[in-house]
């Protein structure tokens, strides 16, 4: 990292956030190369190159290979409603494209086919949630060239919001911010129309490097007077985030499965987290919430009975904010 953007990032983040993720960088980049830290770490799916080595000896084992490879550029376009209590009346039927796990520098067509169809879609604001790079570890360049690329060709009058994965170093923020995407670490912006507002906070990776901060992302969100859509890498802070008076919760990381067996059913989730929000649209307490599929695919560049997802959540209204709480 350079001198310039250590300075930047100092100024924009709190110590203990900047220090904690820099050490963890170090830590989990040196026990990906057999390197001692000295500190007792979790154990990372992220970390364990026997499984993708062993999927892709069985898949060639079984001429499986060149299919599961086709459907990792199978994507599915979906189009979900989300009824949000208290939603401001200029919101009514406000469309939401969500993107997640891109792992872009590593999508076998280069990204074209997803380009062609992101360009084709009509939606008024872009979330990504996470997970940029295919690695954990090294160079980014490819990553930064094919992200500007995608930037080309989202096209929406709220522009491009997105928060850091756990395949993502803190010093790429500055060139995905130059391109053009508000990247939030722990932090919060308002989305205006109409006279009227909803709340976007965005928070730092929750799973593998452990910094996410929900307190200091809700710092002046008014819970009860705000709709509040809450982005996270993983599904690993909903029991916090329900508590704290999210109305919808946007995540990823779990690729839901990837390789799955028929039926979609995942055989790892790779977080800490109830298996029910592993996929899909759920509901924990009075709290919506979506787990994305992933756009590109991690360890392998596959896709077994679990197809890459393009997402469009359209928020509807639904009874008073406070009324809709207080009946809990």
């Amino acid at each position: 990292m350079d001198a310039g953007t250590l300075t930047r990032l100092r100024e924009r983040l709190p110590e203990e956030h900047l220090g904690r993720r820099l050490r963890r960088q170090t830590e989990h980049v040196a026990m990906r190369f057999g390197v001692r830290s000295g500190r007792l770490m979790r154990f990372y799916w992220e970390n364990f190159d026997v499984l993708p080595k062993a999927l892709g000896a069985t898949l060639r084992m079984t001429r499986l290979m060149g299919r599961a490879r086709a459907n990792a550029l199978g994507y599915h376009v979906k189009e979900v409603d989300i009824p949000i209590r208290g939603l401001p009346d200029p919101f009514e039927g406000y469309r939401i494209l969500h993107l997640s796990d891109l792992h872009i520098d590593k999508i076998i067509d280069g990204g074209e086919r997803l380009f062609r169809m992101v360009a084709e879609l009509s939606y008024d604001l872009c979330v990504l949630t996470g997970d940029y790079r295919f690695d954990t570890y090294g160079v980014y360049d490819e990553t930064i060239v094919r992200m500007a690329r995608l930037m080309e060709v989202l096209d929406c009058s709220d522009g491009v919001v997105g928060i850091l994965g756990n395949h993502d170093f803190i010093e790429m923020v500055p060139g995905l911010e130059a391109m053009g995407i508000t990247m939030l670490l722990n932090e919060s912006m308002a989305i205006g129309r109409g006279g009227e507002q909803i709340r976007l906070v965005g928070l730092d990776d929750a799973h593998y490097y452990e910094v996410a901060d929900l307190a200091r992302g809700m710092t002046g969100v008014d819970v009860s007077a705000e709709a509040v859509v809450l982005l996270v890498h993983s599904p690993e802070l909903i029991e916090e985030a329900e508590a704290r008076g999210v109305d919808l919760y946007l995540c990823g990381h779990t690729h839901g499965g990837q390789v799955c067996l028929p039926g979609g059913i995942p055989l790892i989730g790779n977080a800490r987290f109830s298996r029910s929000q592993i996929s899909g649209r759920w509901r924990h307490g009075q709290m919506q919430g979506y787990t994305h599929n992933g756009t590109g695919a991690s360890g392998l560049a596959v896709r077994i009975n679990c197809p890459p997802e393009i997402v469009i959540h359209r928020l509807t209204a639904v009874g008073g904010k406070n009324r809709e709480m207080d009946s809990g």
